[in-house]
């Protein structure tokens, strides 16, 4: 049986100025450029609320933290 494919991969151009700043950015956090930018299209997606309710490691990151009553936590 076929694997579930996670990730998809597309081509991106930047121009040169951008892509330098982009891997600047990297190196300074430690990441991939690839690494940093998801990071910054994740974190866009979060900001404005755009990202499925339920994503794989936000079910993770939910399991080992307590939740008293999680509609209460729907207006944070």
């Amino acid at each position: 049986m076929a694997k579930k494919e996670t990730t998809k991969s597309f081509i991106l151009r930047l121009d040169a100025a951008t892509m330098a700043a982009v891997e600047k950015w990297a190196a300074d956090e430690f990441r991939s450029t690839n690494g940093q930018l998801q990071w910054i299209v994740t974190e866009a997606l979060r900001k404005n609320h755009r990202l499925p309710k339920r994503r794989a490691a936000s079910r993770i990151d939910a399991e080992d933290e307590p939740t008293e009553n999680p509609k209460s936590q729907k207006n944070e």
